[in-house]
């Protein structure tokens, strides 16, 4: 079979009229820049990356040194190539603004740069998570209330994972597709097309050291799935957790599976653990176009309308039936109040 780059299936995209020459172009930016993390990454202590930065983020923790390092790639490839009128980090405050002396472009770019750094120094996988949406029309100077735009809006979501092989899952809400990095050839090749997330599924991750803040709707849910073939499901499950959402959502997006975060006694106050623009609204942009579904246990988590840039919500995501399963226990519960 004739390899296909990402720059011919971008290409290819254009031609289909599914996504302009900008936004083509912003992707390969995005590209280039992971590459360049990718190598960052693969070097370990080699590459003096590892270890703490001695800084702290907008959220209150402890920044590594390749959350710094990865941050400053990704703003810096995308500074100057005229497709973005802004961008925002997990990592930061507020949104960069495009410097003055280069174009601006129509897109806002939203990122993790580095998902999952607690599990850097033990070289286990990492990556980066991104989204992209339309800056309003006649905003010339993108501002946090700019970004604020439910994940319906989105024009395009991926992330990368540097584990063994560096992989690409990318999508433009024409369905989900893998490119796989040819170190050899410095290419992002496709290696999936069109991936489709099984509905049913035997496989689940969660944290488990969390399990006594749970809710009692996740308290039931997850009981069930313990007691296995002897239970109210009848069959077994296992249970994965990396502590690295990109390496558990990569797995859901290879062999099926689900992938919880839900709200606990701890994170209430917050709202949940994970990030709505940075991480719940692309991952299930991701996850829906493979078939499988994205709630916070009780709405889609595509649907909300964000408060805040750095807004965290519950996440359930993977095989649609379980992630329906899950949700209408919460629900459910909810309504029996």
């Amino acid at each position: 079979m004739k390899s296909i780059s990402l720059i011919q299936f971008l290409i290819e995209e254009r031609r289909a009229g599914r996504i302009n020459a900008e936004l083509s172009l912003l992707i390969e930016v995005v590209a280039r820049a992971c590459k360049r993390i990718a190598v960052a990454t693969n070097k370990g202590a080699l590459g003096g990356v590892l270890g703490e930065a001695g800084t702290g983020n907008i959220q209150g923790e402890a920044q590594k040194k390749l959350d710094v390092i990865s941050n400053e790639i990704l703003l810096e490839a995308n500074a100057w190539g005229g497709q973005l009128a802004a961008c925002a980090s997990e990592e930061m405050e507020d949104p960069q603004p495009i410097p003055d002396m280069y174009p601006k472009g129509n897109h806002l770019l939203l990122f993790d740069p580095l998902d999952g750094s607690s599990n850097i120094d033990v070289n286990i996988s990492v990556g980066t998570i991104f989204s992209i949406l339309r800056c309003p029309d006649g905003v010339t100077e993108p501002k946090a209330e700019h970004f604020l735009q439910p994940g319906t809006t989105q024009l395009g979501a991926g992330y990368v994972v540097y584990g063994p092989a560096t992989v690409l899952v990318l999508t433009f809400g024409h369905g989900t597709h893998e490119f796989t990095l040819d170190r050899e050839v410095g290419s992002f090749i496709l290696s999936r097309r069109d991936i489709r997330i099984p509905e049913e599924t035997g496989e689940f991750a969660i944290n488990m050291s969390n399990q006594r803040h749970w809710e009692a709707p996740m308290q039931r849910y997850i009981g069930e799935l313990l007691a296995g073939k002897d239970g109210p499901r009848g069959r077994d499950f296992n249970m994965r957790w990396v502590a690295s959402m990109v390496a558990d959502v990569h797995r859901i997006i290879t062999r099926g599976g689900v992938f919880f975060y839900p709200l606990d006694a701890k994170i209430k106050s917050k709202g949940g653990k994970l990030r709505l623009m940075y991480e719940a609204n692309p991952m299930a942009m991701i996850i829906e176009q493979a078939g499988g579904a994205a709630t916070t246990g009780r709405e889609r988590i595509m649907g909300i309308q964000p408060s805040g840039l750095h807004q965290r919500v519950p996440v359930f995501l993977g095989s649609k039936k379980e992630v329906e399963v899950a949700t209408h226990y919460h629900v459910e519960a909810d309504a029996a109040v």
